[in-house]
């Protein structure tokens, strides 16, 4: 059954492309058509393309690893952090920190600096510090808590990327790619989709083809992870099953065991 269907698409405005002099030719397999020097994206590709998209990122959740989402423009920065949150997923909605997939250990290292600082805040040497020593940690904190704070606990590097415009995330874009990482996104007729894994033709600059979109992918990963959470309890209810089907065959033949020697016995005592 498809994820989405050709009105919702129309009806969020995820078939307008960007004017025809700022397209990207290697768009054209995804364009319809051209309406008042505006491309128009051909949404029964994108319904392919999203369903396609979805039922990757369905198995990646499934697994149990971690899809990193990238968002940073202001049309889309709110909508995919609350639509990401819910899933637990890492994101990156406000600036791109340089390198950080290509040099992971040092976004690491923030990220832990960050933790000592909640630490330190606990601990009785808090109270012996100045008012401006206090004050200087707090807003470095703040600095870290709003760049890395939802990255805090992305231990590994993602096994994913989802990205809303991949022009303006280039930089994400170029060191997944680099490091082999796949890459989902959402690429408008302005942009470039070779090197993308999953490319998905939309209006990038909307914010309710973007909210449509994001919100497949999510609910996708919601899936993913109650399906690993089904088969996690299912292996455990049938581990516990095997346990006591194990424990009763040894209990049945402990059982067998007494009522033999029990037998020998008798028949001994009946000789005699």
């Amino acid at each position: 059954m498809p994820r989405t269907n050709f009105q919702e698409l129309l009806d969020a405005g995820v078939h307008f492309g960007h004017l025809k002099r700022k397209w990207n030719p290697n768009m054209e397999p995804y364009v319809f058509m051209e309406k008042n020097g505006i491309h128009i994206i051909d949404l029964q590709k994108t319904i392919v393309k999203i369903d396609e998209a979805a039922a990757a990122i369905n198995q990646i959740a499934k697994s149990g690893r971690r899809i990193l989402f990238v968002a940073t423009k202001k049309q889309a920065k709110d909508l995919v952090s609350d639509l990401v949150k819910s899933t637990g997923m890492p994101y990156v909605t406000e600036r791109w920190p340089g390198g950080m997939l290509t040099n992971f250990p040092t976004i690491r290292k923030a990220v832990k600096k960050m933790i000592t600082i909640d630490k330190m805040a606990n601990e009785p040497s808090w109270t012996n510090l100045s008012k401006r020593e206090k004050l200087q940690i707090t807003r470095q904190r703040a600095k870290l808590e709003k760049i890395l704070g939802s990255i805090s606990d992305l231990t590994r590097l993602p096994a994913a990327l989802f990205v809303v415009d991949v022009l303006k995330e280039k930089i994400a874009v170029r060191e997944a790619q680099r490091l082999g990482i796949p890459i989902f996104a959402m690429v408008d007729t302005n942009s470039n989709p070779d090197g993308i894994d999953f490319v998905i033709p939309a209006n990038d600059d909307a914010s309710q083809s973007i909210k449509l979109i994001v919100g497949i992918m999510t609910d996708s990963i919601k899936e993913g992870l109650s399906e690993r959470k089904f088969e996690k309890e299912k292996e455990e209810a049938d581990a516990a099953a095997s346990r006591l089907a194990k424990k009763k065959a040894k209990e049945d033949a402990a059982a067998a065991k007494v009522a033999e020697a029990k037998a020998k016995s008798e028949e001994k005592s009946e000789d005699k």
